[in-house]
Order: structure tokens, then sequence, then C-alpha cells
């Protein structure tokens, strides 16, 4: 498996946008998840848009995240010196910007680093910024169906398992690399000696094989269907492991709102556009940076890092929002 693979899939998955370059609770938390807010990048600073374009939140943070169950992870500084905190759908800081990487909370709790990028660990807070599970991990993804990947050892030999919520193994760190549930399965990567490569394939709660490592890249599984890569291209399996849109991409991420983001190599650069579940193309291949649907809108960049311009379109390919 191709390192370059391997990251693929990941970046795919995390919505995060580098822009420099009682009963009161119960009702404030649902009213924060009816606010729909989305990420919009101005003058190298991030702020949020709602559904009409109208900027929210003013721009001001170096990096940000889209909402998660009422908050969003926004970063105050560089990524080697700056720090993450949390905000609520008015702009303010609801846990402070104390951590050195944070992501979103997914299922009441979210992945924090303490420390740097190599000798850091990462453990799991909750929406009152109470650390519930203790820093000890070398790496982490977010909770779903109950269950987070966890890498256990250090950076360079560690092997990958589950943790519940209480922090308990669930399933032994057995695995290269493991990735988040999606639709009762994950998707894991183990070394298969007879052809020495790492092969990818998905587990279940248990941690058996559903669908055995035979890919040599695979997603999450989203809305029923999987990303898979065979011979350097992805396409999508459904749970039983049926193929059912042939692999023809160079790049994807997974389904959200009945889409895929999916990016085809031209010669020059990637241009990336949306496909539906029978791999029809309902977005064209024009973008040069693309991220996933979220409550009907996407992010998107057209031009180079320098000279581009982000916009949020909507599931038509309607620009709701530009940068100016």
């Amino acid at each position: 498996m191709k390192k370059r693979t391997f990251v693929l899939i990941v970046a795919a998955v995390v919505a995060v946008v580098a822009c420099s370059s009682g009963n009161d609770g119960k009702n404030k938390e649902k009213k924060e998840k009816e606010k729909t807010l989305y990420v919009a990048v101005e003058g190298g600073k991030c702020g949020f848009i709602d559904k009409t374009g109208k900027m929210v939140i003013e721009p001001q943070f170096d990096v940000a995240s889209e909402f998660r169950e009422g908050l969003a992870a926004v970063r105050i500084g560089s990524f080697e010196t700056g720090k993450v905190g949390y905000i609520d759908t008015e702009g303010k800081f609801v846990i402070n910007p104390i951590y050195d990487d944070a992501y979103d909370f997914s299922e009441g709790l979210s992945r924090v680093r303490i420390g740097d990028i190599n000798t850091g660990k990462w453990g799991y807070i909750d929406r009152n910024g109470k650390m519930v599970i203790e820093p000890q991990f070398s790496d982490a993804l977010g909770f779903q169906d109950g269950l987070a990947p966890v890498k256990i050892g250090d950076r360079e030999t560690g092997k990958w398992g589950y943790i519940d919520k209480t922090g308990k193994v669930v399933i032994e760190p057995k695995f290269f690399y493991a990735s988040i549930f999606g639709d009762g399965l994950a998707p894991v990567y183990v070394f298969d000696t007879m052809k020495s490569l790492y092969k990818g394939g998905f587990v279940d709660r248990n941690g058996d094989f559903v669908i055995e490592p035979i890919y040599d890249g695979v997603g999450m599984f989203k809305e029923g269907l999987a990303a898979v890569m065979k011979d350097g291209k992805w396409g999508f399996i459904d749970k039983k492991g049926n193929m059912v849109i042939k692999p023809r991409f160079d790049y994807t991420g997974y389904f959200s709102d009945g889409l895929v983001l999916v990016s085809i190599f031209n010669g020059d650069s990637n241009k990336w556009g949306y496909v539906d579940k029978k791999g029809k193309a309902v977005i064209g291949f024009r973008y040069d940076v693309a991220y996933l649907f979220v409550d009907g809108l996407a992010l998107v960049r057209l031009g180079d890092e320098k000279t581009g311009k982000y916009m949020r379109i909507d599931k038509e390919g309607n620009v709701v929002w530009k940068e100016n």
C-alpha cells in the first residue's frame, strides 16, 4: 500500500479548513444543533456563514472545523505553535484554546492532543471540556457506534485497536491502521505476509473480518457504501462486498447527503467533482479543492492556493457564497 493512498482516505474524512495558506442546557444544545453554520474563508481567516451566505461569525480563526453537536473546533495561531478550542454558534469560546490539536465532537466526546505531534498523547474530552479519557494514545480518531480507534504503543511500532467510552480496550490493538465505524463496519489494514503488502478490509464490533482484507485501500462506510481501491483506482462497494461503482477515480472520500467527492487526475492536476450512488457525475470535475457536503452545502475552491477563491455550493452546484 502506497503511503499516498493511506493518507488520502484519512484526509478525506476530516472536515477541517486551514485558512492561513438541566433543561436550559438541553434547550441550548438543541438550539445550537438547529442553527446550521458553515466554514467560510476571507483574507486567510476562517469565519462562519449561514445557509443564505450571510457571515454570522466574522473571520478570525486560523483553522476551523465544521460545527458538530453545536460546537466547532477552531485554532488560534499556526499548526506548530497555535492552540485549539471550541466555540458555540455565537462565536464564543465555551472550551478555551488550550489543546495542541483537537477535532470534531462525535457522540458527546472529542479527541484532543496534549503535546507536540511527535511525542504528544491523545485523550478525549466532553462538551464541558472535562477530560474523560486521559491522554495516553499515540494517535486516535473519533467515536462512532460507541467505539473509537486508537493507536497503542509508540508512533512507529504501535498497533491500532478500539476503545469504548470508558477508555476500555474492547478490540485488541492488532491492526496496522484502523478507522471509524460506519454502518456497523470499520475499515482496517493488516499486513499480507504472502504479498508483503498492507491490505484493507472491514471488521465488525467484535474485530472479526466481515469483508476480507483484499483491497489496496479502504474508506469508511457511509450511507451503505464504502470506497475501496483496486489496481490504483477507487470505486465503491456495498456491505456485502459487491462492487457498486467500478474503480475509476484517483481520489475520493465518503458519501454525505447522497453525494461523494471524487477526483480524476488530468495530467497536470487533480480536479474534484461529485457523483451520486450510481457513479453518475452530478457536479462536474472543475474544483481544485473540495470538501464533503454538510446539510446540503459543500466548501470548494476554484484556482490555486494563492489566487483561488473559496465558495459554498449546493447539491446542484449553485454558488451560495463566494470569498471576496
